[in-house]
């Protein structure tokens, strides 16, 4: 029973898809040998998570995933005493079994929880590695093998949701971005399972549109995006309609924004 939206993954022999742009896994697995803290930065959709499910996999640890949100508690977390069968019992949150069990545990979008649910972190965070359990009455020491991982997008938050200064001095950081154009084509003929031709003309309007001035987009065309409508073409629907769908219509609501995407993508998608 879970007391949270969690994603366990059990470690596999097969690894997850991911091509490194720089450094990032050697910096990621000297962390995990320290048992030092991650945190990843970087845009929506660049393939934050996809990275910590490959290096988990290779590490060979099960991997538990929570996405922040701003109703969360340190109870999500942490745990709860719930009824069961008539009795009351102790049921151990997300975070809890990955520290018993030695396992990655990644917070996702860590800046979306509120910040009194989030220090709960701090003690795993630090050479203390043990998480209190202040309704149990105990400390609960990490278990060999666990790795805390936490990502958030700097260019998204408001100044209200920051990460605050006592939290992110105690993560080794590694930041993500977009890939270059070739690994980003790779990425997506790969997980589209589309011909590179076809890759390379999404990843030119993904570009243009990164590029784009003037106009009021809080988000731009992610990797996950172009791999969205790729996949989309892959099962037989037009370049152009699935640009429409899994980008253009998927970036604003706004009319006028909507109709200078298109007039992009006119000029860079071939007419079918």
């Amino acid at each position: 029973m879970t007391l949270t939206d969690d994603h366990t993954v059990l470690a596999s022999s097969k690894t997850p898809f991911y091509q490194a742009v720089g450094d990032e896994r050697e910096v990621f697995r000297a962390a995990a040998g320290r048992g030092l803290p991650v945190l990843l930065k970087g845009p929506t959709g660049c393939g934050k998570t996809r990275f910590v499910e490959a290096m988990a996999a290779e590490l060979g640890r099960e991997l538990i995933t929570v996405a922040g949100h701003e109703d969360m508690t340190s109870a999500d977390l942490v745990g709860r005493f719930l009824l069961k069968g008539g009795e009351t019992v102790w049921v151990d949150g997300p975070l809890t079994r990955a520290v018993r069990a030695g396992a990655v545990f990644y917070l996702d979008e860590v800046v979306e929880a509120r910040q009194d649910t989030t220090v709960v972190i701090h003690p795993l965070a630090d050479h203390r590695r043990e998480l209190p359990v202040d309704r149990l009455g105990t400390t609960v020491p990490a278990a060999p093998g666990f790795h805390l991982v936490i990502s958030y997008n700097p260019g998204y938050q408001s100044v209200l949701k920051s990460l605050k200064e006592s939290t992110r001095q105690r993560f080794v950081a590694i930041e993500l971005g977009f890939p270059p154009q070739a690994i980003e084509v790779e990425v997506i003929a790969h997980e589209a399972g589309i011909d590179e031709q076809t890759a390379r003309v999404l990843v030119t309007l993904g570009n243009a549109i990164r590029g784009l001035d003037g106009i009021s987009l809080r988000e731009v065309a992610s990797t996950r995006m172009l791999i969205l409508a790729g996949g989309l073409i892959a099962e037989g629907l037009s370049p152009r309609s699935a640009v429409r769908s899994a980008v253009v219509q998927a970036l604003s609501d706004d009319q006028d924004v909507n109709r200078a995407l298109g007039e992009l993508v006119d000029a860079i998608l071939p007419r079918s």
